[in-house]
């Protein structure tokens, strides 16, 4: 679980979401703050991960507090995004391999919610577009 977490604090500091797939569990959910329904598989947890990241990692994103106890982690962050002030925690739980098996994102305040819902969609639509080309 530790290294696992030092993985994606590098993911985050770099932007480099390659790493992904390393420490997300094949049956890994992501839980959206914006999507009704949970986001089952390791592919589509990437997939919003790294949309996530493309638009939260911004050179102001960064984590101001962190709590674990295994095999849970709670990491609350703050950044800016189109001159908005985004606040959220990321709720993360491992398996017994130490891999990530559950993502939950929430966020807060409402404007901060709606603009990145409307980010993430657009990215998405790209990111989905991207995976399409390559194949």
């Amino acid at each position: 679980m530790e290294q696992t977490l030092a993985i994606w604090h590098e993911i985050i500091a770099s932007g480099d979401t390659s790493r992904l797939a390393d420490i997300l569990a094949e049956d890994c959910t992501f839980i959206s703050p914006v999507v009704h329904t949970p986001q089952c598989g390791r592919d589509l947890t990437q997939l919003y991960l790294t949309g996530a990241a493309q638009i939260l990692a911004n050179g102001t994103f960064r984590y101001v507090k962190e709590v674990v106890t295994s095999p849970h982690a709670v990491l609350e962050f703050q950044c800016e995004v189109d001159g908005i002030e985004v606040n959220g925690v990321d709720i993360i739980s491992f398996d017994e391999e130490g891999k990530i098996c559950e993502f939950k994102v929430m966020l807060r305040p409402l404007k901060a919610v709606n603009l990145v819902h409307a980010k993430m969609r657009a990215m998405l639509e790209q990111l989905a577009g991207a995976a399409g080309d390559s194949q």
